[in-house]
């Protein structure tokens, strides 16, 4: 399909009210454009997100929601002024896909913050109008600039996760300075972002703590992801006896039982996900 060809069908699961219950959806894609990059989508992960647009819950869900921010493929096509992607190449996207990348927010790589509106991946508006759609989907045409490559001889299934879960993580501890090995981390709830604050976190050289208010995720923390060390939050006892301290905190749950300014009395630093 060229940038002057008609749209492409495309087949996908969407949510048709806010039961958030999908079920197949036939829909078109834009037309490629001179910029976009078309992927033909290998896998998709599971976000929050997708189950807070596809119920509803803001309130501003444009039906039928087709979600899914988490994707990973193939380059399929590619339009004619895109230069660093080809055809087969394995790529990723995000939680958007264009933004106006003129402002002042675009051009100092804040593009998420664009102020005419990033073109979010799914139940945004697309650059020709219409609601986009997300990557529960057969394929997706992003802006070349939001394309990601991913190693060839990485797993497309390991990777999906790390365009969302794992740059909520990554950019702040990147941001902050926390990836200078021999500083201690502190890691609050062991979910989808927690755990990989953990792998981030040993990878970076760092002292991992967790904390946790479930005992059966010690084994997994300690085990399988590699802390050094689990505390559980909800005993006092343990609390005290443990007399955590740390240069750096994430909490990847901000529904737990001690107070969040005494955290941040104890710590250089304290990031709330």
């Amino acid at each position: 399909m060229s940038c002057e060809s008609a749209n492409e069908d495309c087949l996908g699961w969407a949510a048709r009210d806010s039961s958030g219950v999908l079920s197949p959806y036939k829909f078109s894609r834009r037309v490629l454009g001179s910029d976009d990059v078309s992927i033909k989508i290998t896998h998709c992960g599971i976000c929050y997100a997708d189950v807070v647009w596809t119920r509803n819950k803001f309130g501003d869900s444009k039906y039928p929601v087709v979600p899914g921010h988490e994707i990973v493929g193939t380059v399929k096509e590619v339009g004619s002024n895109v230069d660093g992607f080809k055809v087969g190449d394995h790529v990723g996207v995000g939680t958007f896909v264009n933004s106006c990348r003129d402002c002042k927010l675009c051009n100092d790589r804040l593009e998420v913050h664009c102020e005419k509106g990033a073109v979010f991946t799914y139940n945004g508006v697309d650059v020709d109008g219409t609601i986009t759609k997300g990557g529960y989907s057969s394929f997706i045409l992003v802006h070349q600039r939001y394309c990601f490559r991913i190693p060839e001889n990485y797993p497309l299934g390991l990777a999906a996760p790390l365009v969302c879960a794992g740059i909520t993580v990554y950019t702040p501890m990147m941001h902050h300075k926390m990836n200078q090995p021999g500083k201690s981390l502190g890691v609050i709830g062991l979910g989808g972002l927690g755990h990989l604050a953990v792998k981030f976190g040993k990878a970076f050289g760092l002292n991992v703590t967790v904390l946790s208010t479930s005992i059966s995720k010690k084994q997994q923390a300690l085990s399988l992801l590699g802390a050094d060390d689990f505390v559980i939050s909800s005993d006092k006892q343990q609390m005290t006896v443990k007399k955590f301290s740390s240069q750096s905190l994430i909490s990847s749950n901000l529904d737990h039982d001690f107070h969040w300014f005494h955290i941040q009395k104890q710590h250089d630093l304290a990031i709330g996900l």
